[in-house]
């Protein structure tokens, strides 16, 4: 089993592109049966696109032996993140954490969490949010053991579905 320390992070370049969608395509397959088809469809879309969107300001990915495993964007504001400016996010937001299945239980995604909170504090913000749903429960535990409290007030409801609100403040990171 690989350590923490064959981990390397990086910004994404865009010959990293392919190898993004693959990751987020993996990561995310597991939800295709949990999903009705027609959510699964437009969340698929959704993410895929996301990689060629310009509306991050960081694309960060996770490398283990050389092969991205990872990935992460980085939203300056809920408008930049969801196009959603009445939900009044004006701090960093962390979007599409994803590690491919075969490299979970290394530490990238606490590795990719702790470079986007480096980059939050890099910026001046005092907070650092992200928003997932139930379906998630291993990455709502990690949010929750790194530090993340809930942010109810900016949960964002996707048709039946509670997409919860998380807020790190960055100020008292004793987890990470």
């Amino acid at each position: 089993m690989a350590d923490a320390l064959e981990v390397q992070i990086r910004d994404a370049t865009e010959a990293d592109r392919e190898a993004i969608r693959k990751v987020l395509e993996e990561a995310y397959g597991q939800y295709q049966s949990v999903l009705p088809p027609e959510g699964w469809e437009q969340y698929r879309e959704n993410i895929v696109a996301s990689v060629d969107s310009d509306k991050p300001t960081a694309r960060i990915i996770a490398l283990l032996d050389g092969e991205i495993v990872g990935s992460s964007l980085l939203f300056l504001s809920s408008e930049a993140a969801y196009g959603l400016p009445e939900l009044d996010i004006q701090s960093p937001i962390i979007r599409l954490l994803a590690v491919s299945p075969s490299a979970r239980g290394r530490g990238i995604a606490t590795a990719l969490i702790k470079e986007n909170v480096r980059r939050a504090i890099e910026l001046g913000a005092s907070t650092l949010h992200l928003h997932t749903s139930d379906m998630m429960d291993s990455a709502v535990k990690l949010y929750e053991r790194l530090g993340f409290e809930r942010a109810y007030e900016k949960d964002i409801r996707k048709g039946e579905t509670l997409v919860k609100s998380y807020r790190l403040h960055l100020q008292t990171t004793a987890n990470l």
